[in-house]
């Protein structure tokens, strides 16, 4: 009797084994981009590299229209910190989801009908409902019926204001100073405007996170800690009180 394994025939019904394929093109969807990149590119000088670049471009332009951009500096008046010449780079996400201005944020709005038809840079110092009052016995600004201490950032030599004011700053509206005081035009020198010197939140372009050039002088922007300190408005308290 034969005890060995007979050899058994190869199921006919399997394709014969081959190299697998690993090109990540070959697919419908690597066809359906290939196939779009072709249909364009010889339309375009140079080909997939002009696409490339009008593609990077367009991607450029979407940054800079709804997330962020640069705005160069166009004067002294917020020096020593931002030099002429510097840009920095603006969030314009910053306010877009509920948060509003702080007090001690740099920002840069569209002065339009209020400080000229211009962007402007400028410091906040009081926001919807706040009591800002220059000066008290010490020459600094109250916030609120708090002294604040612009030591840190004010321009060497300068005062916190030559201008005396009494403002109570409108919901909705923003009360901003320069940082180099007696080179600046800001709230103080637009009291008596259209809008008291006070700006619309409306139109704030965005915040200044940071100087992004030149490269010796890039550093990150950051709310100095004598506005945390500023108690919220009579009114505002007044009413969390209550609620």
């Amino acid at each position: 009797m034969d005890t060995e394994a007979q050899p058994t025939e190869r199921d006919r019904s399997l394709p014969p084994a081959g190299p697998e394929n690993t090109s990540g093109t070959a697919g419908p969807e690597g066809r359906s981009r290939s196939a779009l990149v072709s249909r364009f590119t010889p339309w375009l000088p140079g080909g997939r590299i002009t696409l490339t670049l009008l593609l990077c471009l367009l991607f450029l332009l979407a940054v800079n229209t709804f997330v962020a951009r640069p705005f160069q500096i166009p004067s002294g008046s917020m020096e020593h910190g931002l030099r002429v010449g510097d840009r920095v780079l603006v969030n314009k996400l910053a306010y877009r989801f509920g948060a509003g201005p702080r007090r001690g944020d740099v920002i840069v709005f569209d002065g339009t009908g209020y400080f000229g038809d211009a962007d402007y840079v400028k410091r906040v110092v009081g926001v919807g409902g706040d009591h800002v009052v220059c000066c008290d016995a010490e020459g600094r600004i109250r916030v609120n019926g708090r002294s604040v201490d612009e030591s840190g950032f004010l321009f060497p030599g300068d005062s916190p204001s030559t201008v005396s004011f009494d403002v109570v700053v409108p919901d909705g509206r923003l009360f901003v100073l320069g940082d180099h005081r007696s080179d600046s035009s800001d709230s103080r020198d637009h009291l008596g405007s259209p809008g008291g010197g006070m700006i619309p939140v409306d139109g704030v372009i965005g915040r200044a996170d940071g100087i992004v050039w030149p490269f010796d002088h890039a550093t990150r922007l950051h709310r100095p800690d004598a506005y945390a300190r500023v108690p919220a408005p009579e009114t505002d308290a007044a009413e969390d009180a209550h609620g």
